[in-house]
């Protein structure tokens, strides 16, 4: 079979392509032209499983709701998505199949589960992790249009773009940016300018103090502390149980511009890791934070 580009729909077997070819014949006769975007008719998935915490959230987002049979054990937002023990890391083919698809939306091909679902005639809509906010946006139309409801994610992404632009100007206009210390986890693995995260905070006057380093590095206690950071960013408090009051107490950390200034701020996990929907909140908190150092009045 030959393999389709990744973010694309795909299903096995020569009947759907013939009665794909039945159906384009049929509208080339003149069918009628006039469509409701969101109408899920007798072509769209009735039937989907998601195994991705973000997939999930943009299946929701767009309305495609109640199509959803089962999520993976990660997906636990929104809270009514049916959770499964679903593994999107270590997928199991029988496991999936019990659900009876007729869609699969996944981020990674683990357990080579395209080819897979491919054998038995499942179709699978894989979205990689997105690189920035506007492969976010395209992943959301994608599963609008994979799930009947393109108008509905058309109308979401407007609404995204113009809520990022609006909070992004609210952000105090500073000559040299702001350096921040995002921490990954309590080894002090951290992002870069040049990831998803990285370019959030850039379009909020912020750099990394890795500037110049690539993709998730981890840094040294000795680095961090040289660089001293102007706000830190804590990522960990859910998996590692880090608080400002454990970092203010680290040796060394104590003299650090963002924890004498009390700029050492807790987020979301899952918002600050699942690039769907949910970005514009991270984006709102970052605003609200940036905003209120050296003084200047928080949002």
């Amino acid at each position: 079979m030959v393999r389709i580009p990744a973010g694309t729909r795909r299903r096995g077997g020569a009947v759907t392509a013939a009665l794909l070819t039945m159906l384009l014949v049929f509208v080339g006769c003149g069918a009628d032209d006039g469509r409701n975007d969101d109408a899920v008719g007798s072509g769209t998935p009735s039937k989907i499983v998601s195994l991705s915490p973000t997939t999930t959230e943009m299946l929701f987002a767009v309305g495609a709701g109640d199509q959803v049979v089962a999520v993976d054990d990660q997906s636990d937002y929104p809270a009514e998505a049916p959770r499964t023990t679903l593994s999107g890391y270590t997928p199991n083919l029988e496991a999936i199949l019990a659900y009876d698809p007729d869609l699969v939306v996944l981020t990674d091909d683990n357990n080579d589960i395209i080819a897979g679902l491919d054998r038995v005639g499942v179709e699978v809509l894989r979205l990689p992790a997105a690189k920035n906010l506007d492969e976010t946006y395209a992943q959301i139309q994608q599963i609008g249009e994979a799930t009947g409801h393109a108008e509905k994610a058309d109308q979401l992404v407007a609404s995204m773009r113009d809520e990022i632009e609006r909070t992004v100007r609210t952000v105090p206009l500073r000559e040299v940016p702001l350096t921040y210390f995002h921490e990954l986890d309590d080894t002090y693995y951290t992002v870069t300018d040049d990831t998803y995260l990285g370019q959030i905070y850039g379009l909020l006057g912020l750099r990394s103090i890795a500037s110049g380093q690539n993709g998730y590095p981890q840094l040294s206690t000795e680095y961090i502390l040289e660089s001293d950071p102007e706000i830190i960013f804590l990522a960990d408090s859910q998996c590692c149980a880090v608080t400002p009051e454990k970092v203010a107490a680290r040796a060394g950390w104590s003299d650090l511009r963002a924890v004498v200034n009390g700029q050492v701020h807790v987020l979301d996990e899952d918002i600050a890791s699942r690039w769907g929907p949910r970005v514009v909140d991270l984006v709102r908190d970052v605003a609200q934070i940036v905003s209120g150092v050296d003084g200047q009045p928080s949002n």
